[in-house]
């Protein structure tokens, strides 16, 4: 009987009481929102906003993209100004865009914010525990264990020359089967993910086809049923969505299994005498030092769901930032022949570039930095409030979810200037960095991406490779159409035109 009245009363102050408390609070100080409804709050509003205004293709290549993808932003900020409260049903979330709290935030007060139950329970089937939806102290384990194996020595020295030979070798045979037309985005999926398999875990990416297959359609199907989680027990519901989860959550461990089965053979008939220094092999040994201490059916599950992260994380974010680059210099031929220009003085004709010349690419260096600002891979920055935090005169009441539109804040003409939705990468031109907290793709503070540094280094290896050894235009069956399915994407792919330079 005392169970039953707890969970009813845990029922009732998560639906009910919280949401009223951190409600009154909120108004006291002046930040409202639009009214929501009964259990649902605005997201059927959201849904419709954002589902018509996705509805057709851009007339053309531009970049005013806050009001496509974020449009209920757009409206409520200007009804109700900088910071406003957003029902995702019965969830409060506050939307702020001042750069100060923001910086505040992420910098001073890591410990005592983090991923909301309701983001964890989203993802739960497809990143489950891992680094991305972990808090407090799991928090800082994991992201100790994981930090060695993103070191840019890594990247350095596996087989970059070999894949990027291969790279240009499918693309000059793909150039010649479809005359010139290639869509580019998929290319750079598949290398990103084949340089992470190889990376961290010693596979490739023709083993691994299948896992990247299964877990990009479970991202999609997450990110549909999540609009869902607002409902009490929708998640156990057998419907279409659930049940589908349910299969590809299975066969992405299923195979993640032979994987880890695998590495652990090796280790076990004497091969080697660790598992390895990649995260596949820092994951196994710190599973092994813990053996008689912890439930291996535990750690097993926590490995598969920090390799679900990291094989997604892993690539997606970068072959994204790869894919928006590529449509940019397409669509700009003065900066594309700028970039080549320089990469020929530092590297030669080659065009690979050995770590130590990567500093010294400053224009591919303002490229990928504006690429970043005009595409970050995420729309948002969620964070929760653990307990009361004080934000300059703000007073962020424990259990109330802050979103951070960090779209909205690269597209701010009042923090980037009358241009700020045009291609200018010269804005990154200046001494010292001029951005600094207005910039945020890869989040800040401790918290911040993982794997940023190798990220950026794997897409200059990439990028000056492909430039040295190409030129490229936009296609005319490129239709440009952002969406978002939990990062920015073409709907379409990009499409772009191949010129390979006499070899």
């Amino acid at each position: 009987m005392t169970s039953i009245l707890r969970v009813l009363y845990d029922t009732i102050s998560c639906y009910w009481l919280t949401p009223r408390r951190i409600k009154k609070i909120m108004a006291g100080q002046g930040v409202t929102g639009p009214k929501p409804r009964p259990l649902t709050g605005n997201i059927l509003e959201i849904s419709a906003m954002v589902s018509q205004s996705v509805s057709k293709d851009c007339d053309s290549v531009h970049h005013d993209i806050v009001g496509r993808l974020l449009p209920h932003y757009v409206t409520w900020s200007k009804q109700y100004g900088k910071r406003f409260i957003v029902w995702n049903g019965t969830d409060p979330r506050l939307c702020l865009t001042e750069t100060e709290l923001i910086k505040e935030l992420l910098m001073k007060h890591n410990g005592v914010s983090g991923r909301s139950w309701l983001q964890q329970q989203g993802t739960k089937s497809f990143i489950g525990r891992g680094l991305l939806m972990a808090n407090g102290q799991d928090w800082h384990h994991q992201r100790h264990l994981a930090a060695p194996a993103f070191n840019g020595e890594r990247l350095k020295a596996r087989n970059k020359l070999n894949l990027m030979q291969k790279l240009v070798e499918r693309l000059r045979k793909e150039v010649g089967k479809g005359g010139g037309e290639v869509e580019i985005g998929e290319e750079m999926h598949q290398l990103t993910a084949d340089i992470i398999s190889r990376t961290e875990f010693g596979s490739s990416f023709e083993k691994g086809k299948e896992l990247f297959n299964h877990l990009t359609v479970l991202q999609r199907r997450c990110a549909q049923a999540t609009r869902h989680l607002c409902f009490p027990g929708s998640r156990f519901l057998p419907s279409k969505y659930n049940r589908e989860i349910k299969s590809l959550k299975k066969e992405v461990e299923r195979l993640l299994i032979e994987i880890i089965q695998s590495r652990r053979d090796c280790a076990e008939m004497g091969r080697s005498s660790t598992h390895g220094d990649d995260l596949l092999g820092l994951l196994l040994n710190e599973m092994d030092s813990h053996k008689n201490k912890n439930n291996d059916n535990n750690n097993l599950q926590l490995i598969m769901d920090e390799c679900k992260t990291f094989f997604f994380a892993g690539h997606e974010t970068t072959a994204l930032l790869l894919t928006w680059t590529m449509m940019l210099l397409a669509d700009n031929p003065t900066w594309q022949e700028k970039v080549r220009d320089e990469i020929r003085e530092v590297c030669g004709c080659d065009g690979l570039p050995s770590v130590d010349q990567l500093s010294k690419l400053t224009s591919l260096n303002k490229v990928i930095n504006e690429s970043l600002r005009l595409y970050p891979p995420a729309t948002l920055l969620p964070r929760m409030a653990f307990e009361d935090i004080k934000l300059g005169d703000l007073i962020i009441p424990k259990g109330l979810s802050i979103w951070i539109p960090v779209l909205a804040i690269h597209h701010s003409e009042e923090l980037w200037g009358k241009d700020a939705n045009e291609f200018n990468p010269e804005r990154f031109g200046g001494k010292p960095f001029a951005p600094g907290r207005h910039f945020i793709p890869f989040a800040a503070g401790p918290r911040n991406c993982i794997g940023q540094s190798f990220a950026m280094m794997e897409a200059k290896i990439i990028l000056a490779t492909l430039i040295s050894k190409f030129n490229f235009a936009i296609s005319k069956n490129y239709r440009h159409a952002p969406i978002v399915v939990l990062t920015i994407k073409p709907k379409y792919g990009v499409q772009v035109i191949l010129k390979p330079f006499d070899s």
